[in-house]
């Protein structure tokens, strides 16, 4: 017997109907990773609970989708090229992501191909792809970026939609290799650093127009430009007066806005920008002041591109200190109250947490004297923002005995490590900040050793948040930058071409102040570093505190005896949290996959691959009901086994 001859109206036929469509829709969407971040709050956290901390241990590779074909090299790639930090998407049973020369939709329980896009001309983005669920007048979207332009594909067939843009393609001013980011009706884009050579200033430029390092905001829908914001703040604008030398703002490449993807608060319409530092990055004597928006995270209105408040992470660039990562947004339950929060990390070795509506520190903010440079015609800046908590996420000084000993490696390679710092007359460090001193012929000055070095600290992988927890993790490691400042030999006073006077350089035979760990026949295993390990950490902050809730060493040095292993070691890429109760995260020199219990730091799974892992992982609910964790490795050389890795349980 039907509902209809029960005498169920119509409409509750109809609205019963549409409602479980909702459930159904709802619970598929819920296993999704639907963009880059997870979501547009750069939370990075899956609410997916089936792989969890009792089974964990039991993860097994379910499918590997190879991004070479037939054993060849990937077409427009420089064999040089030695990893992919691609992150794929997952929405309403389809995966989709960039794979070199092309972009593909897959099948996420078995990884087989539904349809393929061969990108003429160039790669895609080797980072990510953004999905538009469309209207009734335009069929669902993917957007990639590929060299200065963004492109829009069908996303049921992967032809070019060619109601977007010019035949589905719109120029860029500005290349970007990120995942293009969606929020309602705006295509929100960063920008890649672009100059000519190794010059700071790009005399083609007009001294009125686009700097490279402006943001734009495009309409999803057609691709027209709807905004720009200047990253380099101009006359009469927020900003304007931390540029002291006029014009010094002028032809300036820099300040770009290279983060991965951009995150949202969706609810106030808040985009937040991470800028990068302008150029030259060692060198600031032609732009004395703060130069904003330099190492700033800005605050815009994400329908117009207004500004609503800024926080500057380092006052005048020196250290290539920039904001690789957008910020993760938390909710902090503080005194009693609920504060809208963020946490934003860069290369320098902090995480500062913010008020996201305001941009006021959560902790506090301390303005401390920094240690002084000596290069003739710098500008230094007296002081540097230190946020109260967290502490310092990475290493941030060095003092004489922080080289490491036997007891962390081994007598000979302790010895080593003693002997470089004697042979170099010893390494100067003044607390963080340290400037590269100034270097004369003639006239030697120790070389500095500056903590944390060009790669941080903390990089691209950024920050994930477990919000039932109250938690942001981080992935750090210990690099040093060792060097100093001396004349340019391309310099000249009368014609200068954007040529700095002074350019960074370095002693020969300190490397990145490591030593070479050989075995008992004297045969050389590996190089590891001459400061006291752990190089590198995974760590989880208590946002409700500003403490260390936990922190571990991440990563294995296997040159070492067993029972030294667990030194931490180089990392690149990021990690995830799961409803499960997990962190998962690749980025680990040591070509390892693993699962942390996130409320302990406790390793639970690990698995080696065959090749690093520097790319963010995802996690997903396939049609079958099952879930998936999938993370891109890749190879160098001929991009052999160069991939993606599904795991699920047995």
């Amino acid at each position: 017997m039907s509902l209809r001859s029960l005498g169920v109206p119509i409409l509750i036929l109809s609205a019963l109907a549409g409602g479980l469509k909702a459930q159904r829709a709802a619970a598929r969407n819920d296993g999704d990773w639907p963009m880059f971040l997870h979501d547009l709050a750069g939370t990075r956290y899956s609410p997916l609970t089936q792989i969890d901390t009792s089974n964990v241990s039991t993860l097994t590779q379910s499918w590997f989708y190879a991004f070479n074909r037939e054993g060849k090299p990937i077409k427009g790639q420089s064999p040089s090229e030695l990893y992919q930090e691609i992150t794929p998407i997952v929405v309403d049973g389809v995966m989709y992501l960039p794979a070199g020369d092309r972009v593909v939709a897959l099948d996420p329980e078995t990884g087989k191909e539904i349809w393929t896009y061969e990108v003429s001309g160039g790669l895609a983005s080797f980072r990510g792809v953004g999905f538009w669920p469309g209207d009734r007048n335009n069929p669902p979207r993917i957007i990639f970026t590929t060299a200065h332009k963004m492109m829009a594909l069908n996303a049921r067939t992967g032809k070019v939609d060619p109601g977007f843009g010019r035949e589905g393609e719109v120029p860029l001013e500005v290349a970007y290799d990120g995942a293009p980011v969606i929020y309602k009706n705006m295509l929100l884009l960063g920008t890649n650093f672009y100059g000519p050579g190794d010059r700071h200033i790009n005399p083609a430029l007009d001294q009125g127009g686009g700097q490279l390092g402006d943001v734009h905001g495009y309409d999803v829908r057609t691709g027209k430009q709807l905004w720009e914001f200047h990253t380099i703040a101009r006359p009469g604008e927020t900003g304007s007066e931390t540029w002291l030398k006029p014009d010094s703002w002028k032809n300036r490449t820099g300040n770009n806005v290279w983060a991965f993807a951009l995150t949202v608060d969706e609810e106030r319409g808040i985009l937040y920008l991470p800028v990068s530092g302008p150029g030259a990055n060692f060198y600031g004597g032609d732009r004395p002041g703060a130069n904003l928006f330099g190492n700033t995270l800005v605050a815009v209105d994400a329908q117009t591109g207004k500004l609503k408040w800024y926080f500057q992470t380092v006052r005048h660039e020196l250290w290539d200190y920039n904001l690789p990562p957008a910020p993760s947004l938390i909710d902090i339950k503080k005194d009693g109250k609920t504060i809208p929060a963020l946490a934003q990390v860069g290369k320098s070795g902090y995480m500062f947490i913010l008020d996201r509506v305001t941009g006021k520190p959560v902790f506090g903010v301390d303005e401390r004297p920094v240690a002084q440079g000596d290069v003739p015609g710098e500008w230094y800046s007296p002081t540097q923002p230190f946020p109260v908590k967290p502490p310092p996420i990475s290493r941030v000084s060095f003092t004489k005995d922080d080289i490491v000993t036997a007891a962390d490696t081994t007598l000979e390679h302790a010895q080593a490590c003693q002997e470089l710092w004697e042979k170099s007359g010893g390494l100067y460090n003044g607390g963080p900040f340290t400037p590269f001193l100034y270097h004369e012929d003639g006239k030697p000055s120790k070389p500095s050793l500056v903590f944390p070095g060009f790669t941080g600290g903390a990089n691209w992988g950024g920050t994930a948040v477990d919000p039932k927890l109250g938690y942001i993790f981080v992935n750090t490691k210990d690099a040093p930058a060792l060097g100093w400042m001396e004349k340019n030999p391309k310099y000249t006073p009368d014609n200068p071409d954007g040529i700095e006077p002074y350019i960074r350089t370095g002693p020969r035979g300190l490397g990145g102040f490591s030593a070479p760990v050989k075995d008992a026949n004297g045969k050389t295993l590996g190089t590891l570093p001459c400061f006291r390990p752990p190089w590198g950490r995974l760590i989880a902050v208590n946002a409700a505190t500003g403490d260390f809730a936990w922190e571990v060493p991440l990563g294995i040095s296997e040159s070492l005896p067993p029972e030294k292993q667990h030194t931490g070691v180089s990392n690149s890429a990021g990690g995830i949290a799961t409803a499960g109760g997990l962190f998962f995260i690749g980025a680990t020199s040591d070509n390892r996959f693993r699962a942390f219990d996130s409320k302990t730091g406790k390793e639970l799974w690990v698995t080696k691959l065959d090749h690093t892992a520097t790319a963010n992982p995802m996690t997903y609910r396939g049609k079958n009901g099952k879930q998936y964790v999938a993370i891109v490795a890749a190879a160098g050389g001929p991009n052999r086994g160069q991939g993606l890795v599904v795991f699920a349980l047995p």
